[in-house]
C-alpha cells in the first residue's frame, strides 16, 4: 500500500487534490478533448488564439537562412505552435514536440503527416517536469497554454532552463490576469458560462472546459510568474500582455 501521508495538496482548477493525482486528472481532461482541441480554441477565443500564437512565433523569430536551429515545444501536442515555427523559419529549422498526453501527440503526428512536416518535426510523449533530453540540447523552448496544467510549475521551469543551450530563449504564452476595468467581469462571465457550454456542444462534455477555465484563475499573475521564471535562473525576463491581459507572453534567456 502506498503511503501518501506526506503528499501535498495542489490546485486542480478550484479543487485541491493530492499532488500525485493531478497529472492523471489533467491527462483525462486532454484525452477527452484531443480530437476537437484546435476547433475548440477557435470557438472559445473567436480565432484570437491564432493571432496570439503568431505573436509568440514572431518574438521567437526563427531564422530563415540555412542555419540549423532546434526548438522544443512543450505541451504542444497538436503541433499548432510547431507548424507555425517551421513555416516561419528556414529549411534547417527543426522542432521537437513533447506532450504528456498520448492522445494529443497522436493528433499532432497525424496533422504533421497530412501537412508533409514529419521530416522536420518529431513528437514524443513527455512530462514537462522531467524531460527526457540531455542538458543544453535546444536553441529555444516554447510552451503555449500548457504550463498552468503542470503539477509543479517550478520544476517545469527548471527543466526548461536545463535543456536550453546557453543563450537559448524561453517563451511562454499563457492565459493571465485581465488588467482592463469592466473587461475582467465580462471575461469572467463569458468564461464560466459560454466556454463550458460550447465544450459540451462540440465535444459532448463541458466538464473539461470548466476545469480549463478554473485553471486560468488559479495561475500566478503576470508579475508573480515573472518572479518564478527569474527564480529558475533566467535572465532579462519580461512579459507582454495581449488583449488586455487575457493572455501574456513571458520571455527569458538562459545565460
Amino acid at each position: 500500500m502506498t503511503d501518501n501521508s506526506n503528499e501535498q495538496d495542489v490546485a486542480f482548477g478550484f479543487r485541491r487534490v493530492g499532488e500525485g493525482e493531478k497529472q492523471g486528472l489533467v491527462n483525462e481532461v486532454f484525452s477527452k478533448v484531443a480530437e476537437r482541441y484546435d476547433q475548440m480554441n477557435d470557438l472559445m477565443s473567436g480565432g484570437l488564439h491564432r493571432l496570439w500564437k503568431d505573436d509568440l512565433v514572431a518574438m521567437l523569430n526563427p531564422p530563415r537562412g540555412q542555419a540549423a536551429f532546434h526548438y522544443l515545444d512543450v505541451a504542444g501536442g497538436t503541433g499548432d505552435i510547431a507548424f507555425r515555427i517551421l513555416r516561419a523559419g528556414g529549411p534547417q529549422v527543426r522542432v521537437t514536440v513533447a506532450d504528456i498526453s498520448p492522445e494529443m501527440v497522436g493528433e499532432g503526428r497525424k496533422r504533421a503527416e497530412t501537412e508533409g512536416l514529419l521530416g522536420r518535426c518529431s513528437f514524443t510523449v513527455g512530462n514537462a517536469e522531467a524531460l527526457a533530453f540531455p542538458d543544453k540540447s535546444f536553441d529555444a523552448y516554447t510552451i503555449a497554454f500548457g504550463i498552468r496544467n503542470v503539477t509543479h510549475i517550478d520544476r517545469a521551469l527548471a527543466e526548461a532552463y536545463r535543456v536550453l543551450k546557453p543563450g537559448g530563449r524561453f517563451l511562454c504564452l499563457e492565459f493571465s490576469q485581465v488588467d482592463v476595468p469592466l473587461m475582467d467581469r465580462i471575461y469572467d462571465a463569458y468564461s464560466f458560462t459560454v466556454v463550458p457550454a460550447i465544450g459540451k456542444v462540440v465535444t459532448g462534455d463541458g466538464h473539461p472546459y470548466r476545469y480549463l477555465v478554473e485553471s486560468i484563475r488559479t495561475f500566478p499573475k503576470q508579475d508573480d510568474f515573472k518572479a518564478m521564471i527569474e527564480e529558475a535562473g533566467f535572465a532579462n525576463v519580461s512579459y507582454r500582455n495581449l488583449t488586455g491581459g487575457v493572455v501574456a507572453i513571458h520571455s527569458g534567456w538562459r545565460i
